[in-house]
């Protein structure tokens, strides 16, 4: 068994060097999925506190319109749907780097998730703190920034935490567009070397073990923010 074990390792990783379809595909992920949860970060915050504006004072009418269509789309489609339309219908016409499509495709799409998520925990707040936000002198929006935001972040911390975790498998499906990320790295040393489980294990581990730290550190904020409450 472990002569075979070292037998497929070398064919699979060390031959030719195929350990860098791996490497490769790594880095490209972990760029994709950082980039992408700064789009959609950027993004559905500012959607959330569109919509829950016009839920708590109804203004904001037509950018209220905008944002509910962008997320019946986007969450009422598959994800691959809309990265094979960014890349092939949206900049069909144009080159465009292939990661770059995917962070943009990964990130309008986590983007309406985190939406929702950040609008949750804002509608959550009682509207007392809408008062003492006014009982100090503040506008709607200096209440909104300086007193309900940083509450509203810590309640739904574990969801954008789970959201995070979503995102990083699903930019496993950016080989649609002939992006070398781990997965597409994996699967084509599968095709040079007719051997699956080896590479596909290799790439489900380093899923596992990016997952298992982004976790860790998830938890690690959430319990200095439930003691700075102390």
């Amino acid at each position: 068994m472990s002569e075979k074990f070292r037998a497929d390792f070398y064919q699979n990783f060390i031959e030719d060097d195929r350990w860098k379809y791996i490497l490769e595909g790594l880095g490209n992920t972990i760029k994709i999925t950082f980039f992408a949860v700064l789009l959609g970060i950027a993004l559905g915050f500012l959607v959330a506190v569109i919509r829950s504006t016009y839920e708590k004072t109804h203004k904001l009418r037509l950018l209220n319109l905008v944002c509910r269509i962008y997320l019946t789309v986007i969450r009422g489609t598959p994800v691959v749907i809309q990265l094979m339309i960014i890349y092939f219908v949206v900049f069909g016409s144009i080159r465009i780097d292939k990661v770059l499509a995917s962070v943009l495709a990964f990130g309008f799409n986590s983007g309406a998730y985190v939406a929702e998520i950040f609008r949750s925990g804002i509608m959550s707040m009682d509207n007392g703190q809408f008062e003492a936000g006014r009982s100090l002198g503040f506008n709607y929006r200096q209440t909104m920034f300086y007193i309900i935001v940083p509450q509203a972040f810590k309640n739904v911390l574990p969801a954008l935490g789970n959201e995070f975790i979503v995102l990083l498998k699903e930019t496993s499906v950016a080989g649609y567009i002939a992006v070398q990320d781990l997965t597409k790295g994996a699967d084509i040393i599968r095709s040079r070397t007719y051997s699956a489980f080896m590479p596909l294990m290799a790439a489900a581990i380093i899923y596992l073990g990016m997952v298992m730290i982004f976790t860790y550190f998830v938890e690690k904020l959430e319990r200095r923010l439930r003691n700075s409450d102390h």
